[in-house]
């Protein structure tokens, strides 16, 4: 199970976030951090983009958190939605809902949008990425959607679903970043916490691959910096 370390007084890491994935994902290069997550308005704006709703509400996490911070932090804030066309599926109200979300997607590809922010205390400095991966819906049938959703645990994710869940395994032949779909793309953020001056202790990317048993055909690429849409068949 992915774990945060110990919260430590010297640490200059901050997580503007509560999710125990991101807690889990980012505690997987290395890096001593504490969580100190601020609310934020989700609300989308008329016409905005799903890329640039999950980037706007990155930073407004992030700077809401760096207020009152010491100078010397980073504060690392990521949002996650599901887009289906131009449709987002936010957390459903109820298991009906649920259940309405994963008929809809069953069988088909969708996107997933996850915008990080990165934010350095001392001079204000930001950073943003956006990572984009298509997730391609396996045939799972009524039974199996209603026995997912009798377990709860829909409820609290975008779009009804976690990609990672061992008995549901709601998706098949994703070739993007699964890291990104639970909610924190860990090669991209690597990237940006280097540029500005906290790399990751550990190998983050072979970290992430061996605690998701999931062979990433593109981390080398975001490492490197090369400007890749993590979208099956496209580089």
């Amino acid at each position: 199970m992915l774990e945060s370390p110990p919260v430590s007084a010297k640490t200059s890491l901050l997580l503007a976030s509560n999710s125990p994935r991101r807690r889990g994902l980012l505690a997987l290069g290395g890096w001593r951090f504490e969580v100190a997550a601020s609310d934020v308005d989700e609300r989308r704006l008329a016409g905005e983009a799903p890329g640039a709703y999950v980037l706007r509400l990155a930073e407004s996490k992030a700077r809401a958190t760096a207020s009152g911070v010491p100078a010397g932090a980073l504060v690392v804030a990521a949002d996650t939605t599901v887009a289906d066309g131009d449709e987002l599926l936010g957390k459903p109200v109820d298991g009906a809902d649920a259940a309405r979300m994963l008929r809809q997607l069953r069988g088909r590809t969708h996107q997933v949008y996850t915008g990080l922010a990165v934010l350095r205390a001392r001079d204000g400095r930001l950073l943003t990425g956006l990572c984009v991966t298509d997730v391609p819906m396996r045939a799972y049938s009524d039974e199996e959607i209603e026995a997912y959703v009798r377990t709860g645990d829909p409820l609290d994710k975008a779009g009804a679903y976690a990609i990672q869940h061992p008995g549901f395994q709601p998706a098949q032949g994703m070739a993007g970043c699964y890291a990104s779909v639970m909610g924190l793309p860990l090669c991209h953020l690597s990237r940006l916490l280097g540029e500005l001056g906290l790399p990751a202790p550990h190998d983050a990317a072979l970290a992430c691959q061996r605690e998701l048993e999931y062979d990433c055909p593109i981390s080398d690429a975001i490492l490197h910096g090369e400007l890749v849409r993590e979208t099956k068949g496209e580089a």
